[in-house]
């Protein structure tokens, strides 16, 4: 099934059978993460085998996708300036929204300064897998480039600004050189920053080579998401009082809703404001635990909210697309 794309649907009419069909499309989705964290319960493998698996997945399987993302793109017609602007300008407008809370929550210790900045990192990192998944699902090429280009301009500010938030609120420093050599060397941006450079060389790749990496990078989608199902906590979810609710509605709705606005506001229209609404839309990326856990933070308050927005987003993404589409068709 693929997405009825701006133009293709009536404004108000249709808003509804749009959205019954972005939801049936990205089901099959969510249906793998959650196999993901059935086969977590089983004895197929020992956590040994989980932690390969997302390691796998880390440094070979998606920076291999990103790769043969980026090289076959056709980028021609995209306004990626504005698109990269309003993903950036969102983030901003984001990190203010939610440290400003931080007066509100203090006073009354509804959160502790280990949970805000778990709060803080929930609401602001997204799983850039997922979205990648999503586009390869229901759009062109085009949307898988978009994402790949967005992962790669946002995963060194959403760190840095991480980093720094967790190291204040959390119980220990920073070790800021191997923050910072950890970024640098962060295998999305290399693979990102490999495509885009072979891009521009004569020749291209190999083609037994190209057909080689093309095999890679199609086992990514489904392995990885099986990864994310098997870092979810379904229990930890339950604990539903207002500090966690606060980063699943800014991350699910408000995020995706600035993205929007200010994407329409700089003239992305048509498709390109679907794609850049998908990049915004989809649930936290569960690697904040690790960075949680070792400096300080809640790195339990961030599994248990990540579980809730992934658990959510099957609803929610839909919505998102659904009025994007909407209001990209004018």
């Amino acid at each position: 099934m693929t997405l009825p794309m701006p133009g293709s649907i009536p404004p108000v009419r249709s808003a509804l059978p749009a959205m019954l069909a972005i939801f049936e499309s990205i089901l099959p989705i969510f249906l793998i993460i959650v196999l993901g964290n059935l086969l977590r319960r089983t004895s197929i493998t020992s956590d040994d085998g989980w932690r390969g698996l997302e390691q796998v997945s880390y440094w070979v399987l998606y920076p291999t996708l990103l790769f043969a993302t980026i090289i076959h793109a056709d980028f021609s017609g995209l306004r990626l300036d504005a698109m990269l602007i309003a993903l950036l300008a969102t983030i901003a407008i984001m990190a203010v929204l939610v440290l400003g809370s931080w007066p509100l929550w203090r006073p009354s210790g509804a959160a502790t300064p280990g949970e805000f900045s778990s709060m803080f990192q929930s609401a602001l990192r997204w799983n850039g897998f997922i979205a990648l998944a999503v586009a390869q699902k229901l759009f062109p090429p085009a949307a898988s480039a978009v994402v790949a280009l967005a992962m790669a301009v946002i995963i060194i500010p959403l760190n840095v600004m991480s980093v720094a938030v967790v190291a204040r609120f959390g119980s220990r420093d920073a070790d800021w050189g191997k923050v910072m050599r950890a970024t640098a060397t962060n295998p999305l941006i290399v693979g990102v920053a490999a495509g885009i450079v072979l891009r521009f060389l004569p020749g291209g790749l190999y083609a037994p080579l190209d057909d080689a990496i093309g095999l890679i990078a199609s086992a990514a989608i489904g392995m990885g998401l099986i990864s994310v199902g098997a870092g979810l906590r379904p229990a930890d979810m339950f604990r539903l009082r207002a500090a966690i609710w606060f980063p699943v509605v800014l991350k699910l709705a408000v995020l995706p809703a600035i993205l929007c606005l200010i994407g329409y506001g700089l003239g992305v229209r048509g498709p390109e404001l679907v794609y850049l609404v998908l990049c915004g839309s989809v649930p936290t990326a569960m690697n904040g635990y690790m960075l949680a856990r070792q400096l300080g933070g809640d790195a339990e308050f961030y599994a248990a909210v990540t579980t809730l927005q992934t658990v959510l987003a099957v609803l929610t993404m839909p919505a998102a697309l659904a009025i994007a589409t909407q209001l990209s068709s004018g």
